[in-house]
């Protein structure tokens, strides 16, 4: 993997990083958020592999079902570590999966990978110390520097991460990983839409956060079908792009000033 980094997004308030969040007493430290759509072949290995890269660590891993078909809620039950199970009743998207397992979490920090079994557990932990060390203000977002995709879905993806960071000002270079490490409150503070997982790091800075890049590993898929299209998401891609920038337009970021503290005057 590059050594690179990609930063972007202003600086934390007073111009140092927040305080970042600790966990209330008996809750986990952190969250880990899979949404899944008939990825029932690849519930256990992942899970598996979660609870590796956080062994000794307080966490839980929170699985939602997007109204799968093929028995993904049976393997999650039948998982080879604790799954906290939240279900859908009928496919409502993976941006819909991702806010009902972050209302669901406990934990102050949040970890969200894809189901599918391509984005790598082992990079949480060193995501999520990048993000305590940035701030409470800031989302680590993966950066893929070596996909393993089909010639065809890495060029799509690569044309539009370039128009969306023209056109939305993220310079985020991955902005479609799913690996990501976030406080929980900063998430819950974000506009929540449709298709919102494309565009989490121009959400982010649009609220006044930073978004930090830091590479991570990609694997090809091994197990199940992907549920997404080239046509279908370039379709949906434009409008939702147009819905973004039409955001970012109708908000204004204000500028708050700090009480001042001296006393009035006459004052004793």
């Amino acid at each position: 993997m590059s050594p690179s980094l990609s930063t972007t997004g202003g600086p934390a308030p007073d111009g140092a990083a927040s305080p970042f969040p600790a966990a209330p007493p008996g809750c986990p430290a952190i969250s880990v958020v899979v949404p899944m759509r008939n990825e029932a072949p690849n519930v256990g290995p992942l899970v598996a592999e979660i609870a590796a890269a956080l062994s000794g660590v307080a966490h839980e891993i929170v699985l939602v079902d997007d109204g799968s078909a093929d028995g993904t809620a049976e393997a999650a039950r039948a998982a080879p570590a604790p799954v906290r199970l939240m279900r859908h009743a009928a496919s409502c998207g993976q941006s819909a999966a991702i806010v009902t397992g972050i209302r669901a979490a406990r934990a102050p920090w949040i970890a969200t990978l894809d189901g599918d079994g391509q984005n790598d557990p082992a990079d949480i932990p060193r995501l999520w110390e990048r993000a305590r060390r940035e701030g409470a203000g800031t989302m680590v977002a993966g950066w893929r520097t070596t996909r393993r995709d089909t010639a065809t879905k890495r060029l799509t993806s690569r044309v539009a991460n370039r128009v969306r960071a023209r056109l939305l000002g993220d310079a985020t270079p991955d902005t479609g990983c799913g690996l990501k490490v976030f406080p929980r409150d900063l998430f819950m503070a974000l506009p929540h839409f449709d298709h919102m997982h494309r565009f989490l790091p121009a959400l982010v800075i649009r609220g006044g956060g930073r978004v930090v890049s830091e590479p991570v590993g990609h694997r090809p898929r091994t197990r199940g079908v992907s549920n997404y299209g080239t046509l279908d998401r370039l379709a949906v891609g434009i409008v939702d792009l147009l819905g973004m920038i039409w955001l970012q337009r109708r908000w204004r970021r204000p500028r708050v000033l700090a009480d001042d503290p001296s006393p009035p005057a006459g004052a004793a």
